[in-house]
Protein backbone atom coordinates (compact mmCIF):
# COMPACT_ATOMS: atom_id res chain seq x y z
CA UNK A 1 0.00 0.00 0.00
CA UNK A 2 1.33 3.42 -0.97
CA UNK A 3 1.61 5.98 1.82
CA UNK A 4 -0.70 8.99 1.38
CA UNK A 5 0.79 11.98 -0.41
CA UNK A 6 -1.17 14.98 0.90
CA UNK A 7 0.28 16.75 3.92
CA UNK A 8 -2.82 16.41 6.11
CA UNK A 9 -3.32 12.73 5.30
CA UNK A 10 0.33 11.94 5.95
CA UNK A 11 0.16 13.58 9.36
CA UNK A 12 -3.00 11.71 10.30
CA UNK A 13 -1.52 8.39 9.18
CA UNK A 14 1.72 9.23 10.98
CA UNK A 15 -0.20 9.97 14.17
CA UNK A 16 -2.11 6.68 14.08
CA UNK A 17 0.97 4.62 13.22
CA UNK A 18 3.00 6.22 16.01
CA UNK A 19 0.20 5.59 18.53
CA UNK A 20 0.25 1.92 17.51
CA UNK A 21 4.01 1.90 18.02
CA UNK A 22 3.59 3.30 21.54
CA UNK A 23 0.92 0.67 22.22
CA UNK A 24 3.19 -2.17 21.04
CA UNK A 25 6.08 -0.95 23.18
CA UNK A 26 3.85 -0.68 26.26
CA UNK A 27 2.74 -4.28 25.80
CA UNK A 28 6.27 -5.61 25.20
CA UNK A 29 7.75 -3.81 28.20
CA UNK A 30 4.98 -5.00 30.50
CA UNK A 31 5.45 -8.58 29.32
CA UNK A 32 9.10 -8.38 30.33
CA UNK A 33 8.91 -6.65 33.71
CA UNK A 34 5.87 -8.56 35.00
CA UNK A 35 7.50 -11.92 34.27
CA UNK A 36 10.91 -11.21 35.81
CA UNK A 37 10.29 -13.86 38.54
CA UNK A 38 9.62 -16.47 35.85
CA UNK A 39 12.79 -15.48 33.98
CA UNK A 40 14.73 -15.78 37.23
CA UNK A 41 13.41 -19.28 37.84
CA UNK A 42 13.89 -20.45 34.25
CA UNK A 43 17.58 -19.51 34.12
CA UNK A 44 18.45 -20.07 37.77
CA UNK A 45 19.41 -16.45 38.40
CA UNK A 46 20.28 -16.07 42.08
CA UNK A 47 18.78 -13.37 44.27
CA UNK A 48 22.25 -11.84 44.57
CA UNK A 49 22.70 -11.69 40.79
CA UNK A 50 19.18 -10.58 39.88
CA UNK A 51 19.67 -6.88 40.80
CA UNK A 52 22.65 -6.73 38.43
CA UNK A 53 20.50 -8.12 35.61
CA UNK A 54 17.71 -5.69 36.38
CA UNK A 55 20.07 -2.70 36.58
CA UNK A 56 21.82 -3.63 33.35
CA UNK A 57 18.68 -3.12 31.25
CA UNK A 58 18.11 0.59 32.09
CA UNK A 59 21.85 1.29 32.04
CA UNK A 60 22.13 -0.14 28.51
CA UNK A 61 18.92 1.68 27.57
CA UNK A 62 20.65 4.91 28.57
CA UNK A 63 23.59 3.94 26.35
CA UNK A 64 21.14 3.29 23.51
CA UNK A 65 19.56 6.70 24.02
CA UNK A 66 22.99 8.40 23.95
CA UNK A 67 23.81 6.53 20.75
CA UNK A 68 20.52 7.67 19.23
CA UNK A 69 21.39 11.30 19.98
CA UNK A 70 24.33 10.93 17.58
CA UNK A 71 22.63 8.57 15.16
CA UNK A 72 19.82 10.99 14.30
CA UNK A 73 22.43 13.39 12.95
CA UNK A 74 22.85 10.90 10.10
CA UNK A 75 19.50 9.13 9.76
CA UNK A 76 15.92 10.09 10.49
CA UNK A 77 14.28 9.06 13.78
CA UNK A 78 11.66 7.11 11.81
CA UNK A 79 14.41 4.87 10.44
CA UNK A 80 15.80 4.30 13.94
CA UNK A 81 12.32 3.39 15.19
CA UNK A 82 11.60 1.04 12.28
CA UNK A 83 14.78 -0.89 13.06
CA UNK A 84 14.72 -0.75 16.87
CA UNK A 85 11.14 -1.87 17.49
CA UNK A 86 11.37 -5.30 15.81
CA UNK A 87 14.69 -5.85 17.61
CA UNK A 88 13.01 -5.13 20.96
CA UNK A 89 10.27 -7.65 20.14
CA UNK A 90 12.74 -10.33 19.10
CA UNK A 91 14.91 -9.67 22.17
CA UNK A 92 11.87 -10.30 24.37
CA UNK A 93 11.26 -13.61 22.62
CA UNK A 94 14.92 -14.54 23.04
CA UNK A 95 14.78 -13.71 26.77
CA UNK A 96 12.06 -16.34 27.16
CA UNK A 97 13.44 -18.93 24.75
CA UNK A 98 17.23 -19.22 24.95
CA UNK A 99 18.87 -22.02 26.85
CA UNK A 100 21.54 -20.63 29.16
CA UNK A 101 22.36 -17.79 31.54
CA UNK A 102 24.93 -16.11 29.21
CA UNK A 103 22.41 -16.22 26.37
CA UNK A 104 19.66 -14.57 28.39
CA UNK A 105 22.18 -11.95 29.51
CA UNK A 106 22.86 -11.18 25.83
CA UNK A 107 19.13 -11.10 25.10
CA UNK A 108 18.45 -8.65 27.93
CA UNK A 109 21.44 -6.59 26.83
CA UNK A 110 20.02 -6.37 23.31
CA UNK A 111 16.64 -5.47 24.78
CA UNK A 112 18.17 -2.65 26.83
CA UNK A 113 20.18 -1.11 23.99
CA UNK A 114 17.34 -1.29 21.49
CA UNK A 115 14.69 -0.05 23.93
CA UNK A 116 16.78 3.06 24.58
CA UNK A 117 16.86 3.80 20.86
CA UNK A 118 13.15 2.99 20.59
CA UNK A 119 12.04 5.23 23.47
CA UNK A 120 14.11 8.14 22.19
CA UNK A 121 12.99 7.88 18.57
CA UNK A 122 9.31 7.38 19.47
CA UNK A 123 9.28 10.54 21.55
CA UNK A 124 11.20 12.44 18.87
CA UNK A 125 8.47 11.63 16.37
CA UNK A 126 5.77 12.44 18.91
CA UNK A 127 7.23 15.88 19.66
CA UNK A 128 7.72 16.74 15.97
CA UNK A 129 4.18 15.61 15.14
CA UNK A 130 2.80 17.76 17.93
CA UNK A 131 4.71 20.71 16.52
CA UNK A 132 3.26 20.03 13.07
CA UNK A 133 -0.28 19.76 14.44
CA UNK A 134 0.11 22.97 16.43
CA UNK A 135 -1.77 21.58 19.40
CA UNK A 136 -1.18 19.11 22.21
CA UNK A 137 -1.30 15.45 21.12
CA UNK A 138 1.66 14.06 23.08
CA UNK A 139 -0.40 12.75 25.99
CA UNK A 140 -2.44 10.67 23.56
CA UNK A 141 0.67 8.77 22.46
CA UNK A 142 1.53 7.98 26.07
CA UNK A 143 -2.07 6.94 26.67
CA UNK A 144 -1.56 4.34 23.93
CA UNK A 145 1.58 3.19 25.78
CA UNK A 146 -0.40 2.85 29.03
CA UNK A 147 -3.10 0.86 27.25
CA UNK A 148 -0.44 -1.43 25.81
CA UNK A 149 1.00 -1.87 29.29
CA UNK A 150 -2.39 -2.92 30.64
CA UNK A 151 -2.83 -5.41 27.79
CA UNK A 152 0.70 -6.77 28.24
CA UNK A 153 0.27 -7.14 32.01
CA UNK A 154 -3.05 -8.92 31.45
CA UNK A 155 -1.40 -11.34 29.02
CA UNK A 156 1.39 -11.92 31.54
CA UNK A 157 -1.21 -12.65 34.24
CA UNK A 158 -2.91 -15.16 31.94
CA UNK A 159 0.44 -16.81 31.23
CA UNK A 160 1.20 -17.09 34.93
CA UNK A 161 -2.33 -18.31 35.72
CA UNK A 162 -2.15 -21.11 33.16
CA UNK A 163 1.55 -21.71 33.84
CA UNK A 164 2.55 -21.17 30.22
CA UNK A 165 6.25 -21.42 29.37
CA UNK A 166 7.74 -18.05 28.57
CA UNK A 167 8.42 -19.03 24.97
CA UNK A 168 4.78 -20.01 24.52
CA UNK A 169 3.63 -16.72 26.09
CA UNK A 170 6.01 -14.48 24.18
CA UNK A 171 6.02 -16.34 20.86
CA UNK A 172 2.47 -15.54 19.63
CA UNK A 173 2.70 -11.93 20.82
CA UNK A 174 5.96 -11.35 18.95
CA UNK A 175 4.62 -13.19 15.89
CA UNK A 176 1.76 -10.68 15.76
CA UNK A 177 3.64 -7.51 16.72
CA UNK A 178 6.70 -7.82 14.48
CA UNK A 179 4.70 -7.76 11.20
CA UNK A 180 2.49 -4.99 12.62
CA UNK A 181 5.40 -2.71 13.55
CA UNK A 182 7.10 -3.37 10.20
CA UNK A 183 3.95 -2.35 8.34
CA UNK A 184 3.09 0.73 10.40
CA UNK A 185 6.67 1.92 10.04
CA UNK A 186 5.88 2.86 6.45
CA UNK A 187 3.61 5.65 7.71
CA UNK A 188 5.90 7.21 10.31
CA UNK A 189 6.32 10.95 9.70
CA UNK A 190 9.49 12.81 10.62
CA UNK A 191 9.19 16.46 11.55
CA UNK A 192 8.81 18.75 8.56
CA UNK A 193 8.01 16.08 5.96
CA UNK A 194 4.49 17.34 5.21
CA UNK A 195 5.83 20.88 4.99
CA UNK A 196 8.38 19.86 2.38
CA UNK A 197 5.62 18.34 0.35
CA UNK A 198 3.91 21.71 0.32
CA UNK A 199 0.45 22.58 1.52
CA UNK A 200 -0.71 23.69 4.88
CA UNK A 201 -2.83 20.68 5.61
CA UNK A 202 -6.19 20.73 7.32
CA UNK A 203 -7.17 21.41 10.90
CA UNK A 204 -6.07 17.94 12.04
CA UNK A 205 -2.89 18.00 10.06
CA UNK A 206 -1.18 21.29 9.42
CA UNK A 207 2.31 21.46 8.06
CA UNK A 208 5.19 22.07 10.39
CA UNK A 209 5.95 25.74 10.69
CA UNK A 210 8.64 26.93 8.38
CA UNK A 211 8.66 23.85 6.18
CA UNK A 212 11.77 22.47 7.83
CA UNK A 213 11.81 20.08 10.69
CA UNK A 214 13.53 17.87 13.12
CA UNK A 215 14.31 14.44 11.89
CA UNK A 216 15.79 15.40 8.52
CA UNK A 217 19.41 14.45 8.19
CA UNK A 218 20.34 17.85 6.82
CA UNK A 219 18.43 19.64 9.59
CA UNK A 220 19.95 17.81 12.56
CA UNK A 221 21.60 20.15 15.03
CA UNK A 222 23.26 20.25 18.40
CA UNK A 223 21.12 19.47 21.45
CA UNK A 224 20.39 22.01 24.15
CA UNK A 225 23.24 22.19 26.65
CA UNK A 226 22.66 19.99 29.68
CA UNK A 227 22.90 22.90 32.13
CA UNK A 228 19.98 24.58 30.35
CA UNK A 229 18.03 21.34 30.12
CA UNK A 230 18.67 20.40 33.75
CA UNK A 231 15.27 21.50 35.16
CA UNK A 232 13.42 19.21 32.75
CA UNK A 233 15.94 16.41 33.34
CA UNK A 234 15.25 16.58 37.08
CA UNK A 235 11.49 16.56 36.52
CA UNK A 236 11.85 13.49 34.27
CA UNK A 237 13.99 11.64 36.82
CA UNK A 238 11.71 12.51 39.76
CA UNK A 239 8.60 11.46 37.81
CA UNK A 240 10.14 8.06 37.14
CA UNK A 241 11.23 7.71 40.77
CA UNK A 242 7.56 8.14 41.65
CA UNK A 243 6.48 5.69 38.98
CA UNK A 244 9.02 3.03 39.98
CA UNK A 245 7.95 3.43 43.62
CA UNK A 246 4.42 2.42 42.66
CA UNK A 247 5.41 -0.39 40.32
CA UNK A 248 7.94 -1.96 42.71
CA UNK A 249 6.50 -1.28 46.17
CA UNK A 250 2.73 -0.85 45.98
CA UNK A 251 1.96 -4.55 46.50
CA UNK A 252 4.43 -4.97 49.37
CA UNK A 253 3.26 -1.73 51.00
CA UNK A 254 -0.39 -2.71 50.91
CA UNK A 255 0.27 -6.19 52.27
CA UNK A 256 3.03 -5.57 54.82
CA UNK A 257 2.19 -2.06 56.03
CA UNK A 258 -1.57 -1.75 55.52
CA UNK A 259 -2.39 -5.39 56.26
CA UNK A 260 -4.22 -6.30 53.04
CA UNK A 261 -4.61 -9.81 51.70
CA UNK A 262 -2.17 -11.10 49.07
CA UNK A 263 -4.90 -10.97 46.44
CA UNK A 264 -5.88 -7.38 47.27
CA UNK A 265 -2.24 -6.28 47.24
CA UNK A 266 -2.11 -6.84 43.46
CA UNK A 267 -4.88 -4.28 42.84
CA UNK A 268 -3.13 -0.91 43.47
CA UNK A 269 -0.77 -1.15 40.49
CA UNK A 270 -3.65 -2.10 38.20
CA UNK A 271 -5.68 0.86 39.50
CA UNK A 272 -2.64 3.09 39.04
CA UNK A 273 -2.22 1.97 35.41
CA UNK A 274 -5.90 2.46 34.61
CA UNK A 275 -5.84 5.98 36.06
CA UNK A 276 -2.68 6.74 34.07
CA UNK A 277 -4.52 5.68 30.94
CA UNK A 278 -7.62 7.73 31.72
CA UNK A 279 -5.62 10.81 32.69
CA UNK A 280 -3.53 10.68 29.53
CA UNK A 281 -6.57 10.01 27.36
CA UNK A 282 -8.11 13.35 28.37
CA UNK A 283 -4.90 15.20 29.23
CA UNK A 284 -4.41 16.77 25.80
CA UNK A 285 -7.79 18.47 26.15
CA UNK A 286 -6.64 19.99 29.42
CA UNK A 287 -3.40 21.24 27.86
CA UNK A 288 -5.29 22.81 24.96
CA UNK A 289 -7.74 24.51 27.30
CA UNK A 290 -5.58 25.57 30.24
CA UNK A 291 -2.02 25.35 28.92
CA UNK A 292 0.85 22.97 29.82
CA UNK A 293 2.00 24.90 32.90
CA UNK A 294 -1.37 24.68 34.63
CA UNK A 295 -1.73 20.99 33.76
CA UNK A 296 1.76 20.16 35.08
CA UNK A 297 1.17 22.11 38.29
CA UNK A 298 -2.14 20.35 38.86
CA UNK A 299 -0.65 16.93 38.13
CA UNK A 300 2.21 17.61 40.54
CA UNK A 301 -0.11 18.60 43.38
CA UNK A 302 -2.38 15.59 42.78
CA UNK A 303 0.60 13.21 42.71
CA UNK A 304 2.02 14.67 45.91
CA UNK A 305 -1.38 14.33 47.55
CA UNK A 306 -1.43 10.69 46.44
CA UNK A 307 1.88 9.97 48.16
CA UNK A 308 0.66 11.78 51.29
CA UNK A 309 -2.53 9.69 51.38
CA UNK A 310 -0.52 6.48 50.92
CA UNK A 311 1.88 7.43 53.72
CA UNK A 312 -0.94 8.29 56.15
CA UNK A 313 -3.44 5.60 55.09
CA UNK A 314 -4.95 3.68 58.02
CA UNK A 315 -6.00 0.76 55.85
CA UNK A 316 -5.81 -0.91 52.46
CA UNK A 317 -8.73 0.86 50.80
CA UNK A 318 -7.53 4.34 51.74
CA UNK A 319 -4.09 3.29 50.51
CA UNK A 320 -5.60 2.37 47.15
CA UNK A 321 -7.22 5.82 47.01
CA UNK A 322 -3.72 7.26 47.30
CA UNK A 323 -2.42 5.10 44.44
CA UNK A 324 -5.43 6.23 42.38
CA UNK A 325 -4.41 9.86 42.90
CA UNK A 326 -0.84 8.98 41.99
CA UNK A 327 -1.93 7.62 38.62
CA UNK A 328 -3.96 10.73 37.86
CA UNK A 329 -1.14 13.06 38.89
CA UNK A 330 1.98 11.43 37.48
CA UNK A 331 0.39 10.64 34.11
CA UNK A 332 0.94 14.13 32.69
CA UNK A 333 4.53 14.79 33.77
CA UNK A 334 6.60 12.64 31.40
CA UNK A 335 4.75 13.47 28.13
CA UNK A 336 4.76 17.17 28.95
CA UNK A 337 8.46 17.07 29.82
CA UNK A 338 9.31 15.66 26.39
CA UNK A 339 7.06 18.25 24.75
CA UNK A 340 8.61 21.12 26.70
CA UNK A 341 12.15 20.01 25.82
CA UNK A 342 11.25 19.86 22.14
CA UNK A 343 9.72 23.34 22.20
CA UNK A 344 12.67 24.81 24.02
CA UNK A 345 15.18 23.22 21.61
CA UNK A 346 13.31 24.58 18.59
CA UNK A 347 12.97 28.07 20.03
CA UNK A 348 16.60 28.26 21.10
CA UNK A 349 18.43 26.42 18.29
CA UNK A 350 15.91 25.70 15.54
CA UNK A 351 13.98 22.54 14.55
CA UNK A 352 17.13 20.45 14.04
CA UNK A 353 17.98 20.61 17.75
CA UNK A 354 14.78 18.91 18.91
CA UNK A 355 15.69 15.28 18.20
CA UNK A 356 19.10 15.14 19.93
CA UNK A 357 17.67 17.10 22.85
CA UNK A 358 14.88 14.53 23.28
CA UNK A 359 17.47 11.72 23.23
CA UNK A 360 19.50 13.50 25.90
CA UNK A 361 16.44 14.06 28.11
CA UNK A 362 15.35 10.43 27.67
CA UNK A 363 18.41 9.26 29.60
CA UNK A 364 16.83 10.59 32.80
CA UNK A 365 13.92 8.20 32.28
CA UNK A 366 16.35 5.40 33.13
CA UNK A 367 18.10 7.39 35.88
CA UNK A 368 14.79 7.68 37.72
CA UNK A 369 14.00 4.02 37.13
CA UNK A 370 17.39 2.98 38.54
CA UNK A 371 17.17 5.21 41.62
CA UNK A 372 13.52 4.83 42.61
CA UNK A 373 13.21 1.23 43.70
CA UNK A 374 16.45 0.88 45.73
CA UNK A 375 15.93 4.33 47.28
CA UNK A 376 12.52 3.45 48.70
CA UNK A 377 13.68 -0.02 49.72
CA UNK A 378 16.72 1.29 51.60
CA UNK A 379 14.68 3.98 53.36
CA UNK A 380 11.95 1.49 54.20
CA UNK A 381 14.41 -0.95 55.78
CA UNK A 382 16.38 1.72 57.65
CA UNK A 383 13.46 3.91 58.68
CA UNK A 384 9.88 2.99 57.74
CA UNK A 385 7.97 2.43 54.53
CA UNK A 386 5.45 5.09 55.48
CA UNK A 387 8.29 7.59 55.85
CA UNK A 388 9.89 6.33 52.64
CA UNK A 389 6.77 7.33 50.68
CA UNK A 390 7.35 10.95 51.67
CA UNK A 391 10.67 11.06 49.82
CA UNK A 392 9.28 10.57 46.27
CA UNK A 393 6.50 12.97 47.30
CA UNK A 394 9.08 15.66 48.09
CA UNK A 395 10.98 14.97 44.86
CA UNK A 396 7.84 15.21 42.75
CA UNK A 397 6.96 18.52 44.44
CA UNK A 398 10.22 19.96 43.06
CA UNK A 399 8.36 20.10 39.74
CA UNK A 400 6.40 23.09 41.06
CA UNK A 401 9.62 25.10 41.16
CA UNK A 402 10.23 24.32 37.49
CA UNK A 403 6.65 24.56 36.25
CA UNK A 404 7.39 27.62 34.12
CA UNK A 405 9.80 25.45 32.11
CA UNK A 406 6.78 23.78 30.51
CA UNK A 407 5.33 26.89 28.91
CA UNK A 408 6.30 28.83 25.83
CA UNK A 409 5.17 32.19 24.57
CA UNK A 410 5.90 31.10 21.02
CA UNK A 411 3.93 27.86 20.99
CA UNK A 412 0.22 28.02 21.75
CA UNK A 413 -2.21 25.13 21.82
CA UNK A 414 -5.87 24.91 21.11
CA UNK A 415 -8.10 27.33 19.25
CA UNK A 416 -7.33 30.91 18.41
CA UNK A 417 -9.25 32.27 21.40
CA UNK A 418 -6.86 30.71 23.91
CA UNK A 419 -4.76 33.05 26.04
CA UNK A 420 -0.94 32.96 25.77
CA UNK A 421 0.72 30.75 28.34
CA UNK A 422 3.94 30.83 30.31
CA UNK A 423 7.40 31.36 28.88
CA UNK A 424 9.83 28.58 28.08
CA UNK A 425 12.79 27.27 30.05
CA UNK A 426 15.15 29.89 31.34
CA UNK A 427 12.84 32.89 30.85
CA UNK A 428 10.46 34.76 33.05
CA UNK A 429 6.75 34.02 33.16
CA UNK A 430 3.98 35.96 31.49
CA UNK A 431 1.57 34.52 34.04
CA UNK A 432 -1.33 32.16 33.68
Amino acid sequence: MTPPQTAGARLRHGRVSLALSFFAQGAIFALLVTRIPAIQVRYGISDALLPAFLAAVPVLAGVGSVGTEHLVKRVRPSVVLRVAQPVVCLALLAAGSVGSLPQVALALGAFGLSVGALDASMNMLGVSLQRAYGRSIMLGFHAAYSLGGIVGASLAWAGAHWQLPLALLYGPVVAVLVPVVLVIGRWFVDGGEPGRDGGAGDRDGGAAPGGTGAGTVSGAGAPVAMRLLLPLCLVMAFAYIGDSTVSNWSAKYLQDVLGSSEQLSTVPYNVYMVMMLLGRAVGDLGVRRFGPVAVVRTGTVVAAAGFAVVAAAPGAWSGMAGFTLLGLGLCVLVPQTFAAAGRYAVERHGPGASDPTIARLNIFNYVGFLIGSPLVGALGDAWSYRGAMLVPMALVLVTLAYARSFGSSADRYGDGHERPRTADVGRGSNGL
